[in-house]
């Protein structure tokens, strides 16, 4: 190992850094946070983005005067790698944490049940109650559900591992009720992802385990829940959400600003078409000319909530040699790029889901108060397929057509203060359909909120609809093993990167924990080669971070 107390030691890993020719193959945050991570010790870094624009999911617009954000909105609170990086551009002050508002699930009224609308009980995870004769889980499972769920205790516990599926998992522990009216709400809304696709160690840690020792599932969720426990709980409990103020797409700007201010060059309009690999270990990464049209495009934005700063390349083919790359893209360029280089990890990756996501500002009385929380997600009617799900009904039925409706200006104080009174945000999601208007995409969201939030909801005073390619999360099933196949691949060729949220999961959080980690490692090879990271946190000092 390494010392890094040595001065010579310390002096020649940062000639090597300033001497490292670093390109990131996309300006989204993984992008982003891995060209800061190289820009911070001097190297040489080239980002090329295929979009007009950069951030990525980190983008925020303004709908009737109130700052949006169009994907990313929310980063669990307690997050350390995203709240490092959030320190270190000085945002800290500008954290806005969410109200502290319940979750409700809204379905198709049924017996046992005073109402189709209730909080989602306190005491679960992922929808999985401790305790199934708990009057805020009797009211939605029913007293028979409750019974069924009750065999759970008498029940022998599974092995270790034994069964993967959260959904068969539960369903087989306490029946059909607990999983379709409880959990499969919550996994949809999360993950967009049906309890059978769910990875129960993914979604929630440590519960496999709680479930051998404590003998039940719900005694495991219990011990997770238990503020005493094995330190498990921590890791499955709704962690505290927040978000900036003025909406998250700052961190974008931040971010980029930071990286013009170290010297990056970062370049927009740019789609990266090949990746090629020398015999030196270097790399060649080409990207056409940028296309005129979008740039005029660009040029002619006036949104300026959305607006993030960039340096624009020459005109021309850009080719660049590396000593790493770093490809920060979706799966699918990902791969494509990767297969062009003789780096073939595309063959199993899931397809990604694609949704519409509507917002809309309202003005009605009705939603003062917050009656339904800030969040609200639908029990899929037994016999029918779950909205988007293979087989389901694609008859327009605003009953049940929502994913999901969450409430913005409910949740985040800051959002509320610039909607000010009387004013209400809502975003609906919805199975997206190329063939559906925007009015009447604009049309079903409305009724289908509606229906889940129990109220008339009048015109929108305004409304915006966007199509979102959703990236599989960490919980689904395979996603593990997928990831671990590619990193496999590709860590066999020094000096590339995979990072994202394709690779990390869902969720800024995690894909910024992940950048972070995947160039450590790369940067610890290059700084001290052969020699592995630094035996002292003084090596990191030594070498500019």
């Amino acid at each position: 190992m390494a010392d890094s107390t040595d001065p010579a030691r310390g002096a020649d890993a940062l000639l090597r850094a300033r001497r490292t020719r670093v390109v990131v193959v996309g300006g989204g945050v993984a992008g982003l946070v891995s060209a800061l991570e190289w820009a911070k010790i001097g190297a040489q870094v080239t980002v090329l983005d295929a979009a007009g624009r950069l951030g990525g999911s980190l983008e925020t617009s303004l709908l009737d005067g109130i700052p949006i954000d169009l994907v990313a909105d929310a980063f669990p609170a307690q997050a350390p790698a995203l709240a490092g990086v959030i320190d270190e551009l000085r945002l800290r002050a500008d954290v806005d944490e969410a109200a502290p508002l319940p979750v409700w699930i809204a379905g198709p009224a049924a017996a046992g049940r005073a109402s189709n609308a209730a909080p989602l009980p306190e005491a679960t995870v992922l929808g999985i109650p401790s305790n199934a004769w708990a009057d805020d889980v009797r009211r939605v499972i029913g007293w028979r559900g409750a019974w069924r769920a009750y065999l759970d205790r008498l029940r022998p516990p599974l092995t270790i591992g034994h069964e993967r599926s959260l959904g068969r998992l539960v369903r087989q522990r306490m029946g059909d009720r607990v999983v379709d009216r409880l959990v499969a709400p919550v996994t949809r809304g999360l993950y967009g992802l049906d309890p059978d696709e769910v990875d129960v160690e993914a979604a929630a840690p440590g519960l496999s385990t709680a479930l051998t020792r404590t003998g039940s599932l719900a005694g495991a969720v219990f011990d997770l829940l238990a503020p005493d426990g094995d330190g498990d709980g921590s890791a499955t409990a709704p962690a505290t959400r927040a978000t900036l103020r003025g909406g998250f797409g700052r961190l974008a700007t931040a971010l980029t600003e930071r990286l013009l201010d170290l010297g990056a060059d970062l370049r927009v309009d740019h789609r990266v078409t090949s990746l090629a690999a020398a015999p030196d270990g270097t790399w060649t990464v080409r990207a056409p000319a940028p296309d005129q049209a979008r740039d005029q495009a660009t040029d002619q934005a006036t949104d300026a909530a959305a607006a993030v700063p960039s340096a624009a390349g020459p005109p021309g083919e850009v080719v660049v040699e590396a000593d790493v790359v770093v490809i920060a893209t979706g799966a699918r360029v990902a791969a494509a790029l990767l297969d062009g280089a003789g780096i073939r990890v595309g063959a199993d990756a899931p397809a990604a889901p694609v949704r519409d996501v509507v917002d809309l500002v309202v003005v009605t009385p009705a939603l003062d108060g917050a009656p339904r929380g800030r969040a609200v997600y639908p029990v899929v009617a037994p016999g029918r397929a779950a909205p988007g799900a293979a087989g389901a009904d694609t008859t327009p039925d605003v009953a049940s057509a929502a994913l999901s409706v969450t409430l913005p200006s409910a949740e985040w104080p800051s959002l509320a203060a610039a909607a000010g009174p009387g004013r209400h945000v809502l975003r609906v999601t919805l199975d997206a359909d190329a063939a559906r208007s925007d009015e009447a995409t604009i049309d079903l969201a409305r009724g289908g909120a509606a229906a889940l939030l129990g109220v008339d909801l009048p015109a929108p005073h305004a409304a915006g609809r966007r199509t979102v390619v959703l990236e599989p999360p960490a919980s689904r099933l395979g996603h593990a093993e997928h990831v671990t196949a590619v990193r496999g691949l590709t860590s066999a060729h020094p000096g590339l990167a995979v990072v994202g949220s394709w690779v990390a999961g869902s969720g800024v959080a995690a894909t910024v924990a992940d950048a972070l980690a995947e160039n450590d490692r790369i940067r610890s090879a290059v700084l001290w080669p052969g020699e592995g990271a630094p035996t002292s946190d003084a090596g990191d000092e030594s070498a500019g971070r």
